[in-house]
């Protein structure tokens, strides 16, 4: 069978790819190996009439709503590879199993690689966050730490500051601040410490206290940390899309990569932590390029 459109990722720009194609008639395979980057997150924000809610219900809704149209297919495996066939792609499972597309719409996101510090996991995803636009407003006047081992970390302080004053930043024994920086959050009240950090300590995966190597501790209680996001896939690059100097897929603002018949939405395009809505609104903007490509080539063929 040779389908119109297969779905590379089932997070929100994949979802919602496939919402989109569907409601236009085409067959499309959607490819999930249930792994969503924010299985940890307690509540989602941001996205509107859905605002506060648990990543497993918005996954769950999304099926519901998807699935009702016939003509979509979701099919939980893990994509190995993306093959050129010339005139469409063949997509190839973990399992072995391929099938052919006309199109091919990569929304597999990114991977975080986080600082390997004891107790992370227990806070991360219920006070520990990397998105204030996503948390910040549940973390409001908290005293909050910044932890980052990278240049954003300026940037991320100056966003987090918009909610809470309180601030501590972490650099976890790396130099990344000038001088001039350090005279600006001196002059916000901000403090750096930069000492590599031993471990988070608190209850009930809620953060109380920093400690460091060299025996110094923090009192704190929540705080954002930024990751290292690393493209969960290499199909842009496998296929010859070009690429961002993070590793995303260059894109038109309809999604259209560098490939004719490939596309990118969501974390793929972008390499950022995107909003749940933004992801959604990148694989919409996909799926109507994908329909309207396929609408042009049919209308030539007839």
């Amino acid at each position: 069978m040779m389908y119109d459109c297969c779905i590379i990722g089932g997070g929100p720009a994949g979802l919602n790819a496939a919402l989109v194609l569907g409601r236009a008639r085409r067959k499309v395979a959607l490819f999930d190996d249930a792994q969503p980057r924010n299985a940890v997150t307690h509540a989602s924000h941001g996205f509107l009439t859905r605002d506060g809610v648990k990543p497993a219900e918005f996954r769950r809704i999304a099926y519901e709503e998807v699935l009702r149209y016939p003509s979509v297919e979701h099919w939980q495996h893990r994509v190995v590879m993306i093959r050129s066939l010339g005139s469409g792609f063949e997509v190839v499972t973990e399992s072995g199993r391929s099938v052919r597309t006309k199109k091919v719409i990569l929304a597999y996101g990114f991977k975080e690689s986080f600082p390997e510090i004891a107790g992370f996991r227990q806070f991360y995803g219920q006070s520990l966050f990397n998105c204030p636009y996503c948390d910040g407003w549940e973390l409001r006047d908290q005293p909050l730490a910044v932890i980052s081992e990278e240049p954003r970390a300026f940037h991320m302080v100056k966003m987090v500051y918009n909610w809470s004053k309180d601030l501590v930043v972490c650099t976890n024994g790396h130099q990344v601040f000038s001088e001039e920086q350090k005279q600006e959050l001196g002059r916000a009240n901000i403090r750096i410490m930069e000492q590599p950090i031993a471990a988070f300590k608190g209850t009930n995966s809620l953060l109380e206290e920093l400690q460091f190597v060299d025996g110094t501790s923090l009192q704190r209680t929540g705080g954002f940390i930024s990751p290292k996001l690393i493209p969960k896939e290499s199909f842009g690059a496998d296929l010859g899309c070009e690429l961002t100097e993070a590793g995303g897929v260059v894109t038109d603002v309809l999604g259209r990569s560098s490939v004719p018949g490939v596309y990118a939405a969501g974390d793929a395009a972008e390499t950022m932590a995107s909003q749940l809505i933004l992801a959604a609104a990148g694989g919409s903007k996909a799926a109507m390029a994908v329909n309207a490509d396929l609408i042009e080539e049919e209308w030539k063929g007839r």
